[in-house]
């Protein structure tokens, strides 16, 4: 259905990615009902589906756009030339952007089970773009021969594990600041993959 001139979409439709984010987050997604997410934006169920097809792409939209954001801001960043400057930025760059968006990451990591297959493999493509980068620096550093690492790729799952784990406890106000909490984990990085 076409959006009519003065309508409000621009508005509307963020507004029940918000929500849906919220909830999501909250409640879970197999939770959370189309009637809920239309209570909290303010509209009638049915007029959601004028600006999502049903809940499966709702939650889809929500991870991609997630992914999306993290690959665009790490492309952003320019990489330093060895493996130990990279990894060390990798971590910290984790870590903040994690920070910044709890309830996009807990989406992201959690609700993988209740996305369809063929939206299931969209997102695991695009998470394998970012992982493929931090296997990247590992094997590079094996291959410099500064870090002793006997898989990439189970190093890796395990680094972003840990990284991404940062959101389950940290509190702003708490004892460490952020950057303190940067820093003792890349120690921890560092010593976990050093030779």
């Amino acid at each position: 259905m076409a959006r009519t001139q003065g309508s409000h979409s621009d508005i509307t439709g963020p507004r029940i990615r918000e929500a849906a984010l919220r909830l999501f987050a909250r409640q879970g997604y197999a939770a959370v009902s189309m009637r809920q997410i239309a209570a909290e934006v303010g509209v009638q169920a049915g007029a959601l589906y004028n600006y999502i097809p049903d809940k499966q792409s709702l939650l889809f939209g929500l991870m991609k756009g997630h992914l999306d954001e993290l690959l665009a801001a790490r492309a952003a960043v320019v990489p330093a030339d060895n493996a130990v400057d990279r990894l060390e930025e990798f971590t910290r760059f984790h870590i903040r952007f994690h920070h910044d968006r709890p309830d996009a990451v807990f989406i992201a990591y959690m609700e993988l089970r209740n996305l369809t297959p063929e939206n299931f493999a969209r997102i695991e493509s695009l998470r394998r773009q970012y992982e493929n980068e931090l296997e990247d620096i590992l094997r590079q550093g094996v291959t410099e021969g500064v870090f002793d690492v006997p898989d990439t790729k189970v190093a890796t799952m395990a680094l972003i594990a840990m990284l991404t784990g940062v959101n389950t406890w940290f509190r702003e106000g708490g004892r460490l600041s952020l950057p303190e909490v940067e820093t003792i984990y890349w120690t921890m990085v560092r010593k976990s993959v050093a030779r």
